[in-house]
């Protein structure tokens, strides 16, 4: 005996293996769920002896093979139509869209033999198998009008939000104001803002470059000085401060006016620089036997014909007489703080030093504005620096907080702010709030002359 779906019994096929009067005994005859004659499925599944339909195809049935756990036909062997042991084909189930609904379709009959459904089909009907047809799912208009639901994977929901393209798009336009209008409110008087902390690394040069931008973007006068030998808000702005360039150094020991060493920051309207060379790290010691060594800057300023809205006064990380002129010369003391402990450590002396400044140079003088910078959101550590920063301060701190960014960092090494270098960045976007609120703080609560 050869197994290929049949039991060659004598009794059953004839001395030539064709398939006797007696039908053939199958190994899926009694399998249950299967349709008998007379059942609510139609009539029986058998064809009837002698039936030329019985050894055709079944129209619109694949005729690929199938695996080989796929039951094998029940119709009689023909020899003419293959080998005796090939199983005859049957569509694999068809596991598709889920919205579109298993349906059985009859297929027209063939040469006029009326048609029968076949056991398998019988059984996928039962089952719940999706039998493929030629007719395609209804899609689209045609499945609203059948009533079938049809779900595209292309089509958007209306819940959908903007792509983050879109949104860092339009946040560089708002930042970069191509149209130049003013969009920040100017104060009525010139604001005098230092920028101090005695601890280097905590974001000072990269404050007063990105806010001075910010603010001149959208309409105001800006003038930036660099305090600092280091001159890192020269490389900011990209303006040249190498040796034997007019300097403040020249402003501080020669007496030379402001507005002969300030230079026009290129590509950005609005902002002017004030560089520092390296010859600045002598002034601390050429100005103690300098008359009125603590109020040379405040002269310089003071002296400057043109009007500005804002001047921003970039300290070195030290309290020497370069920061002591810089609080003498300042109305308003914009303090940035890491958000980490060293930062608070030295705070008390800086604070002490702004009262003493207070008290014997520069009685307008009061910290008007704390900036947190470089905050981790993933630690607690900046959580717990910001609550302590807010509680000690109160509404001196402002709202926007500055992140970690690597486009904060990238940008000096291509001479530009992180605000014209990648404006839809998160570190853009928070100087640029940083530099709203400052605006809008000095239209509505003016700064107090005494503290």
């Amino acid at each position: 005996m050869h197994d290929d779906g049949r039991y060659d019994d004598p009794r059953v096929t004839g001395p030539a293996g064709r398939p006797s009067a007696a039908d053939p005994v199958s190994r899926e005859t009694d399998y249950q769920g299967w349709p008998v004659r007379g059942d609510s499925l139609g009539p029986s599944t058998r064809p009837p002896e002698g039936d030329p339909a019985a050894r055709r195809d079944v129209p619109g049935r694949p005729t690929s093979s199938v695996p080989a756990n796929v039951p094998l036909s029940r119709e009689p062997h023909d020899p003419t139509d293959g080998p005796a042991n090939a199983p005859a084909a049957r569509p694999a189930p068809v596991r598709g869209n889920a919205a579109v609904p298993g349906r059985y379709e009859p297929q027209p009959p063939v040469s006029g033999v009326p048609h029968q459904s076949s056991p398998q089909a019988a059984a996928d009907v039962v089952t719940g198998v999706v039998v493929p047809s030629d007719t395609p799912p209804a899609t689209g208009y045609e499945a609203e009008a059948a009533g079938t639901t049809y779900v595209s994977r292309e089509t958007p929901t209306r819940e959908e939000d903007d792509p983050p393209l879109a949104m860092e798009a339009m946040r560089a336009v708002q930042i970069l104001n191509p149209s130049g209008e003013v969009t920040m409110p100017r104060p009525d008087r010139t604001r005098v803002m230092c920028v101090a902390n005695q601890k280097g690394g905590v974001g000072k040069t990269t404050t007063t470059v990105n806010l001075a931008v910010a603010l001149a973007l959208h309409g105001n006068r800006v003038l930036v000085v660099d305090l600092d030998p280091q001159g890192n808000a020269s490389t900011g702005l990209n303006v040249p401060h190498h040796t034997g360039v007019p300097d403040v150094y020249d402003c501080l020991i020669d007496s030379v006016p402001l507005e002969d060493v300030a230079q026009a920051v290129e590509g950005i309207p609005n902002l002017w620089c004030v560089p520092a060379t390296i010859d600045l790290a002598g002034a601390e010691i050429e100005l103690v036997s300098v008359v009125a060594r603590e109020s040379r800057l405040a002269r310089a300023i003071t002296a400057y014909p043109g009007h500005f809205d804002y001047v921003f006064i970039d300290c070195p990380p030290s309290l020497g007489l370069l920061t002591v002129n810089a609080l003498v010369a300042a109305q308003e003391v914009l303090i940035p703080i890491q958000c980490e402990y060293y930062a608070l450590e030295g705070l008390n002396q800086l604070i002490n030093n702004i009262n003493l400044v207070r008290q014997h140079l520069n009685p307008r003088l009061e910290v008007s504005t704390i900036l947190l910078t470089m905050y981790d959101r993933r630690t607690r550590l900046a959580d717990a620096v910001e609550q302590d920063v807010r509680n000690h301060f109160g509404d001196k701190v402002l709202q926007a907080v500055i992140p970690r960014n690597v486009r904060v960092s990238e940008a000096p090494s291509y001479g530009q702010s992180v605000m014209t270098y990648d404006p839809g960045s998160r570190g853009a976007t928070s100087y640029f709030e940083a530099a709203q609120e400052i605006a809008e703080r000095g239209v509505k609560e003016p700064v107090s002359r005494n503290a």
